[in-house]
């Protein structure tokens, strides 16, 4: 038995020293090329509109824009500019979402906002730091629950993008990619159940618009072969905007991806 065990911990060392190799391996293959900072797309969309829409948007890189080349290609960007096309109102979007930010981080992008603040509709995309730095899905989805119930107490509706599939990540080597995808499907099955007991929508990111980045990543990611590119974040709205309008009450039926607060959604 001693031998058994020794010979497993010595497996399950030289698997983690192996995943460790290639996780450096893959973090210099993407490097920054986009650096850190998204473009700033916050302003006051379709100000002829009137009735303004307030639109806030939390998260990481992908909830921030990285890898858009202007405003208007970021995902709230994209956000804004649907939701007033679909509603024939203004949007005021605003972003908090911060570059490289994990669950944890949600809280401090809520507390930078004014305490007055009350947006209408806040989407949040998170989960993919979670799973790179592996903090415990246990602890990814306390801090969702908590941002959720925050936004919620301020009396707006909440979208939630879950973790998209690492899977689609080429640069990075096997089997990390193929951990990567498990890991991060499961915390989207965890963020899924926690966001809709709280009264959140819910946008399966891997589902929706995932198989256009497996299919398609050259068109679909930025340079760095990481981020979207301006075409992935339309995509990426574009997926999205559906329980976006549906948290604003516009449309009543979703299409396959999309979870309702309370019924679960089709899909």
């Amino acid at each position: 038995m001693a031998v058994a065990g020794g010979l497993a911990g010595a497996t399950a060392y030289g698997a983690r020293e192996l995943l460790h190799r290639q996780a450096a391996q893959a973090r210099r293959a993407i490097g920054k090329p986009l650096g850190e900072q998204a473009p700033a797309g916050d302003k006051h969309w379709k100000k002829k509109y009137g009735a303004p829409v307030d639109l806030l948007v939390l998260g990481d890189s992908i909830a921030a824009g990285l890898g858009a080349e202007r405003p208007k290609h970021t995902l709230g960007g994209r956000l804004a500019r649907g939701i007033a096309r679909d509603t024939g109102r203004s949007v005021r979007l605003r972003t908090a979402a911060v570059v490289g930010s994990e669950s944890s981080m949600l809280a401090s992008q809520l507390t930078s906002l004014p305490p007055s603040y009350r947006p209408d509709v806040a989407v949040m995309v998170v989960g993919g730091n979670d799973v790179t730095h592996r903090v415990p899905v246990a602890d990814s989805v306390r801090h969702l629950a908590g941002a959720i119930d925050e936004l919620r107490s301020r009396g707006a509706e909440v979208v939630v993008g879950t973790c998209p599939d690492l899977g689609a990540l080429r640069p990075v080597p096997q089997p990390l990619r193929a951990l990567g995808s498990r890991a991060s499907r499961q915390l989207a099955a965890a963020q899924r159940e926690v966001a809709l007991e709280r009264g959140a929508w819910v946008v399966s990111l891997s589902h929706v618009v995932g198989p256009f980045f497996i299919t398609n990543p050259d068109e679909m990611f930025s340079l760095d072969r990481f981020h979207p590119s301006a075409h992935g974040y339309k995509r990426t709205a574009r997926a999205m905007l559906p329980s976006v309008l549906a948290a604003l009450g516009v449309v009543q039926e979703l299409p396959f991806g999309h979870h309702a607060p309370g019924v679960g959604g089709s899909g």
